[in-house]
């Protein structure tokens, strides 16, 4: 059975992080793996506190997994901080692992998740590393925003944001198009020798939109330890979450931004 190891924050309402991680990757037909590198009090409503889990517990969680199962694929979530950001990316230089990152630096409801330090050090050691990352349209910004404090070019500015950090880094972006205004919701991945791909949904509007982005990473992270393509795995999981959206479209679960409902993948 192929596995996937997700190293992500913890959600006490189970729609996003590790539980939404879980959760896709068992739809998906496979066996999900977990080390949590952050507590969390939340709700639909929003973040009420956030606590990192020791470096060193966060270390012997890795390790033990990787004593003892075989990891076919790693998808990566919230990292607090530098501390844990740099164990994680111990852990997984100079191994021949699919690994997905989607880069959680702020909630939906506008809390900091990862601290500034720590957004620095992932951008510089731990994208590298990866087969692709997913930001959104604001994290997006902010790895912009790093590359001009890196002294990224005039010249380079005036490509796509996906092609600066896809030539930058030396690894794919998916920059997903959900914050951006419409009712067609466009996706592009630029993989890093200059291939693109798009992809298009039509906007379900729904209240029920938490945990998006960790599910559609971790059902990429799926389709690349099943041996797809990168495109290929990004376009079942696009498929995935488009269809777990409009199961819970008219869900109620909390008075705030709501889970997504899946199904078992047959």
């Amino acid at each position: 059975m192929k596995t996937v190891l997700t190293i992500a924050g913890s959600d006490t309402s189970a729609g996003a992080g590790i539980q939404q991680d879980l959760k896709t990757i068992t739809a998906m037909g496979l066996y999900a793996l977990t080390v949590p590198t952050a507590l969390t009090a939340q709700n639909t409503c929003g973040v009420r506190r956030v606590m990192s889990v020791p470096e060193d517990m966060v270390r012997d969680q890795i390790d033990s997994i990787f004593d003892d199962i075989r990891v076919d694929a790693v998808k990566i979530g919230m990292i607090p901080d530098i501390a844990c950001a740099a164990v994680v990316a111990s852990a997984l230089r100079g191994r021949n692992l699919p690994v997905v990152y989607d880069p959680v630096m702020v909630s939906t409801s506008g809390h900091s998740l990862m601290t500034p330090d720590c957004m620095e050090y992932v951008m510089g050691e731990l994208f590298p590393l990866c087969n692709v990352v997913t930001p959104n349209l604001p994290e997006s910004e902010s790895i912009m925003t790093y590359l001009k404090k890196e002294g990224l070019s005039a010249e380079s500015c005036s490509d796509s944001a996906g092609e600066v950090f896809a030539r930058h880094f030396g690894t794919a972006f998916l920059l997903k198009g959900g914050h951006a205004e419409g009712d067609v919701m466009r996706d592009i991945l630029y993989e890093a020798d200059g291939r693109s791909h798009e992809y298009t949904t039509e906007r379900i509007h729904s209240n029920n939109l938490h945990g998006t982005g960790c599910t559609l990473s971790s059902a990429i992270a799926c389709g690349l330890a099943c041996g797809l393509s990168l495109s290929e795995s990004v376009q079942n999981a696009k498929k995935l979450v488009y269809e777990a959206i409009a199961a819970a479209k008219d869900l109620s679960i909390g008075s705030g931004n709501g889970p997504l409902l899946l199904t078992p993948i047959h």
